[in-house]
């Protein structure tokens, strides 16, 4: 938490998906910290160790999320950490969320209410 507010790590490559989460996750009361990429999520990860996580499956590289979750989870990652995935059902057949430490998986378009929904009750949950 930071000033009251729970904060809250989007990683994506794409400028557009950062700003549009910033815009929602701001405008429901959260800080957020913006990260280009795994690299730049690892370190703002653990200089704001933010209250939840939402990261890109597909960053820079085909790997690059999945990477990301297991850094997280070999740093004893606690925050709920969800993925972002424009590749629908196709990930559970590709990824194991559990094994990468991962609460679940955000389909791309983001249903915003469903975000907003799933962060607020996670974070009670969490808190």
């Amino acid at each position: 938490m930071k000033d009251g507010k729970y904060v809250i790590l989007c990683v994506d490559d794409d400028p557009d998906i950062r700003d549009t989460l910033r815009t929602v996750l701001v405008a429901a009361g959260y800080e957020v910290v913006l990260a280009a990429s795994g690299e730049d999520g690892l370190r703002l990860y653990k200089q704001h160790r933010p209250d939840f996580i939402i990261a890109d499956l597909m960053m820079e590289e085909v790997d690059a999320g999945t990477r990301f979750a297991k850094e997280l989870k070999a740093m004893g990652n606690k925050a709920p950490f969800y993925m972002l995935s424009s590749i629908g059902d196709q990930m559970n057949v590709t990824v194991d969320p559990t094994e990468l430490g991962l609460d679940g998986i955000f389909q791309k378009p983001i249903d915003f209410k469903l975000l907003r929904d799933t962060i607020a009750t996670k974070l009670k949950g969490h808190a």
